[in-house]
């Protein structure tokens, strides 16, 4: 018998859906979900503890949030990692499930097993009224996780600029340090979030507090680092120019290093062992490290600031008394070279051996042939220039080596050619250094 023609279609009735409701949520088929709420569905978890009011805050439906609360579902409901409804929603920024959460009783200080506080997620999504609702519903704007990381220092390192500034108004340290000599200052520093930098320094963040680290070896900073030498070393120029226009001090080297010694590297990091080279930090922002050199001196900054400290050994060259030309020579940088004796740099200073950027330049100060920075063709041709600016080719330094030494140590056969083409007396060069080593 065929179907009535003037009957209604054979899938008119409304479906009932036969899924989970925790697993409708999931995949997002809100209108079946609803018809599926009750009292005993809202309990319904996923094997890791995933509920369905977990799903409508990952969702961001705050409808279907408020009708599983109005059923019985537990605001404070956690996964078997610690999650909660809250945490979610502010992970994902919805606002509007936040205020209903809260609303139904969510614990705003309730922690992913001591490891992050919902607060200090609203923080690094960056969303401040979200943040203002969990500090008006008792959270702590002072919260950390296990690592001792608070709130302020996941939002200043986000570049989240409303977050920090409401954060310090309801009395988050800004001074708070961390054992690696962080604070949210130097985190902001580090990531090149100028807005939030700016922001600190108008609150009363002193611009050029040092980072001291409980230890320094690892990736941990260097002990007396101010945030100009940490923009530079991550590549933020346009935000070391701001520093410098708030007030850092360009000649600061109480950890070791001025800011443009610290230059050198960044512009030509060691060569390791990738044949490529170890990249340069990705960095942020139009202004380019020459560009930057022009900025640190117009600022102030002395092209030829010998380094205070500084030891020495077999092979090695010692830091005491380098200028920042003497570090470009030892990376054979002639591009960075040119641009500190543009801005009057002297090539005749040298170190606490009496060792000469033109010797540098050659190859003294070499460890690790082959892996350090500046190729021969480089080496070439730094030293040339500064032959040309009267170097002279035959100086002997205090620890016996020449320029045909620093040669040798670096590998480079076309160095030796050319010294000996330009003068190099084997007379003086062919003598033992105090290690008793010839070239």
């Amino acid at each position: 018998m065929g179907r009535c023609e003037d009957g209604p279609p054979a899938d008119a009735s409304p479906k009932v859906a036969t899924g989970k409701l925790v697993d409708l949520i999931q995949q997002g088929d809100f209108s079946s979900a609803v018809q599926q709420i009750s009292a005993n569905a809202v309990k319904q978890q996923q094997p890791d503890g995933m509920t369905a009011l977990h799903w409508s805050a990952w969702h961001g439906e705050a409808d279907v949030a408020r009708r599983l609360i109005a059923a019985g579902a537990d605001p404070n409901a956690s996964t078997h990692y610690g999650i909660t409804p809250l945490t979610i929603a502010c992970k994902v920024g919805s606002l509007p499930i936040v205020e209903c959460l809260l609303a139904a009783g969510a614990n705003p200080d309730a922690s992913r097993r001591d490891l992050e506080a919902p607060i200090l997620v609203a923080s690094r999504t960056g969303n401040v009224q979200i943040v203002r609702q969990l500090v008006d519903h008792g959270a702590d704007p002072m919260a950390s996780n296990s690592k001792k990381q608070t709130a302020l220092m996941w939002a200043a390192a986000e570049g989240n600029v409303d977050v920090v500034e409401y954060l310090m108004s309801k009395g988050a340290d800004a001074e708070r340090k961390l054992k690696t000599g962080f604070t949210a200052f130097f985190f902001a520093v580090r990531e090149g979030n100028s807005a939030v930098v700016r922001k600190m320094v108008q609150s009363g963040v002193k611009v050029d507090q040092p980072m001291n680290p409980a230890n320094t070896g690892g990736r941990n900073p260097r002990r007396g680092m101010t945030a100009l030498h940490l923009s530079i070393e991550n590549g933020h120029f346009d935000l070391a120019k701001s520093l410098l226009e708030l007030g850092a001090d360009p000649n600061d080297q109480r950890c070791g290093f001025t800011p443009l010694h610290n230059l050198t590297w960044v512009r030509k990091p060691h060569r390791g062992d990738n044949i490529d080279g170890t990249p340069a930090p990705i960095g942020s922002g139009n202004l380019t490290s020459l560009q930057l050199v022009d900025v640190l001196v117009e600022q102030g900054a002395d092209v030829d600031a010998q380094l205070r400290k500084g030891s020495s050994g077999r092979g090695k060259m010692s830091h005491k008394g380098c200028t920042p030309l003497m570090f470009a020579a030892r990376r054979n940088d002639v591009p960075l070279m040119q641009k500190l004796l543009e801005h009057g740099a002297d090539p005749t200073i040298a170190n606490v051996d009496n060792c000469t950027p033109f010797m540098v330049a050659a190859g003294i100060g070499t460890l690790a042939p082959g892996e350090e920075a500046g190729t021969e063709e480089e080496a070439l041709e730094a030293v040339e220039l500064l032959l040309e600016l009267g170097a002279n080719i035959n100086h002997v330094d205090s620890n016996g080596e020449t320029a045909m030494h620093g040669a040798a140590y670096k590998s480079l056969p076309q160095m030796v050619d050319w010294l000996a083409a330009h003068g190099a007396d084997v007379s003086v060069w062919n003598q033992k250094n105090k290690h008793g080593w010839t070239p």
